[in-house]
């Protein structure tokens, strides 16, 4: 198949017309090898970057085969974050107000933290497509409020995410009341180990579409600031001296990481909201909304936010601390420099981060190491560089370095001095060694 434009698809008129309204021109990689074989009713594994386009992936050639006559359930798409089930049902909302008005696609968004009886009532008339979190989906299935057997597709949108917060228990269990020829697409960003049982049990022959087009968008920039012994918070005011982000989001290892960096860099007069997993449901809905309304330009996050939310507009990324895995990093990453607009990210570094660094040197990413001072980016070494990682160190080395006299009182040039006095002594250290032979 030519790679040109959406025509190629042979959508239904309909269809054809949503994706003008939309203003897609061109399919992503993603798109454009999955969405034939959806056509064909083939089942899925897609595994793309954030930001690829997977969401309508799915969603074109799944409006493209609703009967409109049946009046019952015909896809399911599951999410792990209501957040996330949220955002994809408004481009859901939005490819049914774009259609014509004759076609009449319906469509219920199942999420917690809503009124369950209310929902009860709107689902007595089955919707055509359901969109929502697997707890709370699986809830109204068992109280018999709506069922999905009718359902020949079956979507679970970041897989790997669902995985790590335990939903996919829950998941399998839709699945048992489902069709077994029910056609299923799994997305997600990376594909654990983990999910090999469950892909065994459940798909036959499943198309696996792997696309790295880019393992970090070109449109974007990689700067690495050394910790040394500063605290990030101090760091990252010194960056926001610097920068003039539309959104930057500050990533952390952590909820209570992230809860003391928000108050300290408050106390230091930057106003920033926070976003994490351990936010009550309202306080997180309250904080996206703020977030959206542009009422911060900083945030702190956990991981939460680099996959199970779509926060949109951000043009910075900043570690507080690196992940532990390339992946995360790609993850948090993915948020700027989406649609092929410009991003930046910059990343806070010690030596316990060089493993990882090295690791994504290694695929092809470029970093930029600098340091800021009074405002100003200053460029600075590379660790390897810094360290002098090429120079043997000996055991005399080592010894001589043992026996250096310790300062209390930092002063400038007190390195220079230690060094002064190490060599010093590995030359006393070399001459008895001589006498000895």
């Amino acid at each position: 198949m030519e790679k040109n434009n959406f025509n190629t698809f042979s959508f239904q008129p309909v269809m054809e017309g949503v994706v003008d309204r939309l203003g897609f021109r061109e399919p992503t990689d993603i798109q454009q090898q999955v969405i034939p074989s959806v056509l064909k009713g083939t089942s899925v594994i897609g595994q793309s970057r954030t930001g690829s386009g997977k969401t309508h992936a799915y969603l074109l050639p799944l409006f493209n085969e609703i009967d409109v006559s049946k009046r019952q359930v015909q896809f399911v798409i599951t999410a792990p974050t209501r957040e996330l089930a949220t955002q994809i049902h408004d481009e859901v909302k939005k490819i049914i107000h774009y259609a014509d008005k004759d076609q009449q696609w319906i469509s219920k968004l199942l999420v917690g933290g809503t009124d369950k009886q209310k929902m009860v009532e709107k689902l007595k008339e089955p919707p055509h497509i359901i969109v929502g979190t697997p707890g709370r989906i699986l809830d109204l299935v068992k109280e018999e409020a709506i069922s999905i057997y009718s359902a020949s597709s079956f979507v679970i949108d970041e897989a790997d995410l669902m995985l790590d917060l335990g939903f996919i228990n829950e998941v399998d269990q839709l699945l048992v009341r489902s069709r077994k020829d029910i056609q299923l697409m799994v997305f997600s960003a990376t594909i654990p180990q983990r999910l090999q049982h469950f892909f065994d049990k459940y798909l036959e022959n499943p198309l696996h579409v792997k696309v790295d087009d880019h393992f970090s968008p070109e449109t974007m920039e990689h700067h690495l600031i050394e910790r040394k012994h500063r605290d990030e918070a101090d760091i990252i005011m010194e960056v926001s001296k610097t920068i003039q982000p539309y959104l930057a989001i500050i990533f952390t290892n952590g909820k209570t990481i992230a809860d003391k960096l928000a108050a300290s860099l408050q106390e230091k007069g930057l106003e920033v909201g926070i976003i994490h997993g351990g936010l009550a449901p309202r306080e997180r809905k309250r904080v996206l909304k703020e977030i959206q309304n542009l009422r911060y330009q900083y945030v702190v996050a956990t991981d939460l936010a680099s996959r199970g939310i779509d926060i949109k507009g951000v043009s910075h990324i900043i570690n507080a601390q690196l992940p532990k895995e390339e992946d995360f990093y790609i993850h948090r990453v993915g948020r700027t420099a989406r649609a092929g607009l410009e991003g930046t990210a910059i990343s806070i570094y010690h030596e316990n981060d060089i493993r990882l660094i090295e690791q994504l040197e290694q695929k092809g990413l470029t970093f930029n190491y600098a340091d800021v001072k009074n405002g100003e980016w200053q460029e600075s070494k590379s660790w390897n560089e810094r360290n002098l990682r090429n120079k043997p160190t000996t055991n005399l080395d080592k010894e001589a370095w043992k026996h250096v006299q310790k300062t209390k009182k930092v002063k400038p040039g007190y390195k220079k001095k230690m060094k002064k006095q190490q060599e010093s002594i590995k030359r006393s250290m070399s001459k008895k060694e001589k006498y000895r032979k």
